[in-house]
């Protein structure tokens, strides 16, 4: 089976000792998650029920609400910003290829602070590749893809989505995609529609980690009330 990629293959569970939550997750070699001053993705408390998001489907939050969120988020992210546009140009992006697509672009935003860490990057897959979401970074002869700018890169993520999201996107071509195919690993998603929300990301979707969904949705929904809006 091929294993997904690499940031989501290197979650790990750890404890976070100063606060109420008892389990959260981490990116190897990044910071603990929810540690004091470090801003990384925490998991809800005990019993915290999140929404079921499909991954089709229209963005509730619009790019200016998902910076005034990102930009005030305390605690700040450790480290420095680094993707190759700012963030309120990269907050377009998602939500204009995901509309595009019909893929809530604003979740996938979430689940590249999750692929990046904070859009801090790594070296195994650098800003410079303008990959968002790992893709190609597979565990076993790590291949990233490489993307010319910003928008390409985020519209591979947008469309890799509704590979695993939409059963009528067969082909990595236009129609049944809105824009020409860019995502190099569209064909291995294998049935197409494999998963139709969010919450069925992990656990071999995308990511092995079986709280993968749990970190991008978290986010999400903190994102969702700093705008005033219910999950």
């Amino acid at each position: 089976m091929r294993r997904p990629y690499t940031w989501g293959n290197r979650w790990r569970v750890v404890v976070r000792l100063a606060g109420c939550a008892v389990v959260a997750l981490a990116v190897v070699g990044a910071a603990a998650c929810g540690s004091k001053g470090t801003g990384n993705p925490v998991a809800p408390s005990p019993g915290t029920l999140l929404p079921t998001v499909g991954i089709m489907g229209p963005s509730r939050l619009t790019p200016a609400q998902i910076i005034a969120w990102f930009t005030t988020r305390t605690p700040q992210p450790s480290g420095t910003y680094a993707a190759t546009v700012p963030a309120p140009t990269l907050a377009d992006l998602f939500v204009d290829e995901g509309r595009q697509e019909g893929v809530t672009g604003d979740v996938a935003f979430m689940q590249s602070i999750v692929e990046t860490g904070w859009f801090r990057f790594s070296t195994t897959v650098p800003a410079s590749y303008n990959n968002f979401a790992g893709i190609g970074a597979t565990d076993t002869n790590p291949q990233p893809a490489q993307f010319p700018d910003a928008r390409t890169g985020v519209r591979a993520q947008i469309q890799h989505l509704r590979a695993y999201a939409d059963p009528r996107a067969t082909t990595c071509t236009v129609p049944p995609l809105a824009n020409p195919c860019v995502d190099p690993r569209f064909h291995l998603v294998t049935p197409k529609g494999r998963a139709t929300t969010w919450n069925q990301m992990g656990s071999g979707n995308w990511a092995t980690a079986s709280h993968y969904a749990t970190t991008i949705l978290t986010l999400y929904v903190e994102a969702l009330r700093f705008n005033g809006l219910q999950p």
